[in-house]
């Protein structure tokens, strides 16, 4: 059965429009870090978001090198996925979160028609719709953090 990405709630007795995404098509893959858009990000040129966000992942530069040489962005993000703790630089789960909100970033104001798209959501709620990852997305019983459809939202409000 299809998702719905676009759907209605009630908040304080007002509707409000909800926005899920998870896959790079359709009206709102835009929102997708795998969506294919170069992001210049701490001096250097990515394919998107997701390989800028998993270059910093690694303690060694070699590895990130490795990683964002997949050739597609989501066989970087498995990759980075499957690291071991080894190889993760000391201190990413205190930083991932600043370092995918400056990525996210970069991303909506290195493109105009990005920028545009999002703001074009206007107050919708965003939901990282992914049925796995109940951090960045809202996981298979859809209470997750959302933390990536925050972040978009974070951004969106900056940019108004």
């Amino acid at each position: 059965m299809p998702r719905k990405e676009v759907r209605a709630i009630e908040v304080a007795g007002k509707p409000v429009k909800r926005i899920a995404f998870y896959r790079v098509t359709g009206p709102f893959g835009f929102l997708s870090n795998l969506y294919q858009r170069r992001v210049v990000f701490e001096g250097k040129e990515f394919t998107c978001a997701e390989t800028a966000y998993q270059f910093g992942k690694p303690k060694n530069r070699a590895v990130a090198e490795w990683l964002i040489s997949a050739p597609k962005p989501h066989l970087c993000a498995v990759a980075a996925h499957a690291l071991l703790a080894i190889d993760i630089r000391e201190g990413w789960k205190d930083v991932k979160v600043d370092r995918m909100r400056a990525v996210v970033r970069a991303k909506f104001t290195q493109h105009e028609d990005l920028k545009k798209a999002l703001l074009g959501t206007e107050d919708a709620i965003l939901i990282e719709d992914s049925r796995a990852d109940t951090f960045w997305g809202t996981g298979s019983k859809k209470v997750g953090q959302n933390m990536l459809g925050r972040l978009l939202m974070e951004v969106r409000e900056e940019m108004k």
